[in-house]
């Protein structure tokens, strides 16, 4: 690596410390101004709680979602001071194509982004778990149980339903059990119960108070019982709420859910495909947006580095309307979530082979 590649480098790396740096601690001290007076009201809370349990994993959560406007603004910046001080002309005079003088940025870009990949499919999930819940224990003011949950129901197969009224996901009860299966969009076989356990030792439900019928054209068959142990393709964490704990699940988690509710005949998965695809393509936006800003910033404009960066920051801004849409539409059923999550990096990815086409001339 020649001596001018380290020096970019250097740059390229220190100056997006540096602007993370900068914009954490601006988060943290609009936090703490919105959340002081909860953090007062509350006896139970302590320093060092506070500090250990939400800030330390404030910072991990905002650090991620800040790291590519990080990297894009402090980009321009500084490539913007290497043009003003016409280095980026002595770099060409020299003899150095453009395409060379993106390597140093390339090896920078990928450092980032495989920090960012480790950071998205492995330790966010779980920083993200700590902070959710310290922030619904000790700050939200609704009510919220994630041990218990109500009214839910599950597609087992394509042809198989279940539903309880309640169940408690710590005692591993539940009441008013409902099984159906269906021929099309005909019963023909339910199973209700008054109340069931699960035994985690050997994955069997005990329910009780059962009441089974298999339905015909003219006499349905009906048979009574107080207890009946079976076996059914699911445990009770299958029931909590997974559009909730997707961003707390680690991605291999997330991606054997997926597959898992694939096999079980569930439709709608897009929201938790969307999850899973955004940690890929957001790292992967490195590359993409550092072409962006070097093609911007390497050429020299009446404004000089102020107007560098105001056109920076309107194509962050873009870029991130852009994604957020791309979200929603890809949640929505019957799109394809893996091409809506890529869309903005699709789009910004002609425009940098465009401004690179562009500045290489």
């Amino acid at each position: 690596m020649r001596i001018l590649d380290l020096y970019i480098l250097k740059k390229y790396l220190g100056s997006f410390v540096f602007t993370l740096l900068i914009l954490v601690p601006i988060a943290i001290a609009i936090d703490i101004s919105e959340k002081v007076d909860k953090f007062l009201r509350n006896s139970e809370l302590t320093i060092d709680l506070i500090i250990k349990d939400y800030y330390v994993n404030f910072i991990v959560y905002y650090a991620n979602t800040f790291m590519p406007l990080a990297l894009f603004i402090s980009t321009i910046f500084f490539t913007s001071k290497l043009t003003a001080n016409t280095e980026v002309i002595a770099i060409h005079s020299a003899k150095i194509s453009f395409t060379r003088f993106l390597k140093p940025y390339f090896i920078g870009a990928s450092i980032v982004t495989v920090f960012a990949l480790m950071m998205n499919h492995f330790i966010v999930p779980h920083s993200n778990k700590v902070f959710q819940e310290f922030k619904r224990t000790y700050i939200s003011t609704k009510f919220f149980n994630n041990t218990y949950v109500i009214d839910v129901n599950l597609q087992l197969s394509e042809t198989d339903y279940i539903f309880f009224r309640n169940f408690n996901l710590e005692t591993n009860k539940g009441y008013d059990f409902s099984f159906e299966r269906f021929n099309g969009n005909k019963l023909i076989y339910k199973i209700q119960a008054e109340h069931a356990s699960w035994n985690p030792a050997d994955s069997l439900f005990t329910f009780y108070n059962i009441k089974k019928r298999k339905l015909k054209a003219v006499n349905d068959d009906l048979v009574v019982s107080s207890q009946f142990d079976t076996i059914f393709n699911f445990v009770p964490s299958d029931l909590q709420n997974i559009d909730f704990i997707a961003k707390d699940m680690p991605s291999h988690k997330l991606y054997d859910y997926i597959e898992t509710s694939k096999k079980r005949g569930q439709k709608n998965l897009n929201t938790h495909q969307v999850e899973l695809y955004k940690r890929t393509s957001l790292p992967i936006s490195s590359f993409i947006l550092t072409i962006i800003a070097v093609s911007l910033a390497s050429r020299k404009r009446r404004g000089g580095t102020g107007i560098n960066l105001a056109i920076g920051i309107a194509l962050m801004f873009v870029y991130v309307f852009f994604m957020k849409i791309a979200e929603v539409m890809g949640a929505v059923a019957g799109t394809n979530s893996f091409l809506m999550v890529w869309f903005p990096n699709i789009v910004f990815g002609i425009l940098a082979y465009y401004l690179y086409r562009n500045a290489k001339k």
